[in-house]
């Protein structure tokens, strides 16, 4: 600033009341700034300061400030001192001419003001000299900020104008994915034939748009629009265990497959409602925040998380979590598959229903556990799937089909990052079921799982990850349904799943992930080669 300026503030103190924005630039900030969307508006306006009565109002201000009596009395006697929303005034702050320039608005407005109310004598004539002299210093300031205040203005208008809705916002997303499954042999169960694995690479799509309202700001209903063409290769490498996590077929036709509401009880209860589309592992923690998602996170199904978070699967339900604390958490939930059926042995309480329980540890940021329960029951569906379609196909059926099934699972599942840049992650499960009608009524099954998975973050660039993923799909090791002459030699082997992926940051919008899973002992059974699915996924968010 010009000496001229530094003699012009030792004349009077009103030029001190200008000095309010030093502390308060954020208005200033934001007139800098482009505002591109409703939310930065919001924000902006949140921001704004102001008018105070008296510099008591004012926390950081303290009678012993040097700058205490100007303050007083440019409040009592102008009024044209404001301050944050949250009551302070930051007088420390850095002051920019622009910033001065605003704040000697404010004042010149305060004094039109008090002209024209016929208060002129409060305003000295060498107040009113130095006033005029500083607006001819700032003139050139002043004017670029009305100009920017009236681009702003300007602006705002055309958001509110063709904002999508004031509650709602729209969150997409799109994956474009190429694939192909490798080896010498579709996989079949133990006594059965080989067969050629005869598969052709795929480019297929699926598209996602989400639309999340708040009415409270501190609730979320969702609307989920999906659309695919990724058709399961399970049809053409014989097992579930080369499914992508990703898949999913309907033709590409647009349905609402996702609808729910969450919402606070209270401070420490957090409450979701599924209409439909349920999914546990949405709902509560599953431990494995670099691969769980479907769009970002592994390329196989079973790399995403632990098969126990499929129970329940794409019905109606009722989710609560109790977090008092932060460092330990309680979840509970009741989900109906075939909630809204109104025939025999269906329903919200009569048909296929999943109750759920999780106890989640955080001793450390660092280190997060979770002790797993969930206890289900499928009836009479033609061919019943207790992990949905995760691990041999004997594992998620072993009592064929037409038998209702019960079944209780027990999962230990947790996270521990080494640094910001290494993170592990792994889960174990037992599962013992049983069946309660049909040709093997009385039977039970016991199946084991569990994988580790390891991830090394900002890779070869920042937001990037490499991952590998080793593991045991869900295999039937026991049982009195293993001494069934039939199931002797089904999951006598064992299958273990690897996967390596490399997931590359193009944009904030824009993730590309190549990837390879590989299948060794498909369906638990040795006489399988081992099979090969090599998948290339582009996700664009927006």
């Amino acid at each position: 600033m010009t000496k001229q300026f530094w003699n012009l503030i030792k004349v009077s103190p009103v030029i001190v009341a200008a000095t309010f924005f030093a502390a308060n630039s954020a208005l200033a900030a934001e007139v800098n700034e482009q505002v591109t969307n409703v939310a930065q508006l919001s924000e902006a306006q949140d921001n704004n300061m102001s008018q105070v009565t008296s510099v008591s109002q004012f926390s950081d201000v303290q009678p012993t400030d040097w700058a205490f009596q100007a303050l007083q009395s440019l409040v009592e006697r102008y009024g044209c001192i404001a301050g944050y929303p949250n009551a302070t005034y930051r007088g420390n702050r850095a002051l920019t001419r622009y910033e001065f320039a605003a704040g000697l608005n404010a004042c010149l407005d305060r004094v039109n003001e008090l002209i024209a109310t016929a208060t002129a004598d409060l305003v000295s004539k060498q107040d009113l000299a130095t006033l005029q002299r500083l607006q001819e210093e700032f003139s050139a300031e002043l004017a670029t900020l009305r100009g920017r205040v009236d681009a702003v203005e300007a602006r705002t208008a055309e958001l509110e104008a063709n904002q999508f809705s004031t509650t709602t916002k729209l969150v997409g997303e799109a994956i474009f994915a190429v694939s192909d499954v490798f080896g010498e042999n579709r996989a079949v169960p133990a006594g059965e034939p080989t067969e050629d694995l005869n598969s052709n690479t795929t480019f297929s799509d699926r598209v996602r748009l989400n639309l999340y309202s708040s009415f409270t700001g501190k609730d979320q209903l969702q609307i989920r629009l999906n659309a695919a063409n990724i058709v399961p290769n399970n049809g053409v490498s014989g097992t579930n265990m080369t499914r992508l996590g990703f898949d999913g077929d309907n033709g590409n036709s647009v349905v609402i497959d996702k609808v729910n509401y969450a919402f606070n009880l209270t401070d420490a209860v957090r409450v979701k409602v599924d209409a439909t589309g349920a999914e546990l592992y949405e709902n509560v923690n599953n431990f494995n925040p670099d691969f769980a998602s479907s769009g970002r996170g592994a390329l196989s199904r079973y790399g995403r998380f632990s098969p126990i978070y499929r129970q329940g699967q794409g019905g109606a339900g009722l989710t609560v979590t109790f977090n008092p604390t932060g460092a330990i958490s309680l979840s509970g939930a009741y989900l109906a598959r075939t909630a809204n059926n109104p025939t025999l042995n269906n329903g919200l309480v009569e048909g296929d229903n999943a109750i759920f329980g999780q106890l989640s540890f955080q001793p450390t940021k660092a280190f997060n556990i979770g002790l797993t329960y969930a206890r289900t029951y499928q009836g009479n569906t033609v061919a019943n799937n207790l992990f949905q379609s995760t691990g041999s196909t004997f594992a998620n059926n072993p009592f064929g089909n037409n038998t209702a099934t019960e079944s209780n699972n027990y999962g230990v599942e947790a996270t521990f990052q080494l640094s910001s840049a290494l993170a592990i992650s792994g889960w174990g499960g037992y599962t013992t079921a049983d069946a309660r009608n049909g040709a093997n009524a009385g039977a039970d099954a016991d199946i084991w799982y569990w994988a580790g998975a390891l991830a090394l973050r900002d890779f070869g660039g920042k937001g990037n990850v490499l991952g590998v993923i080793f593991g045991q799909p869900p295999k039937v090791t026991g049982g009195s349904i293993k001494n069934v002459a039939a199931n002797v030699e089904l999951d006598d082997s064992t299958s273990y799943h690897l996967e390596g992926l490399y997931k590359f940051k193009v944009s904030d919008n824009i993730q590309v992930t190549p990837g390879l899973l590989v299948i060794f002992n498909p369906e638990h059974n040795d006489a399988n080669d081992t099979e090969y699915v090599g998948t290339l996924r582009t996700t664009f968010s927006f």
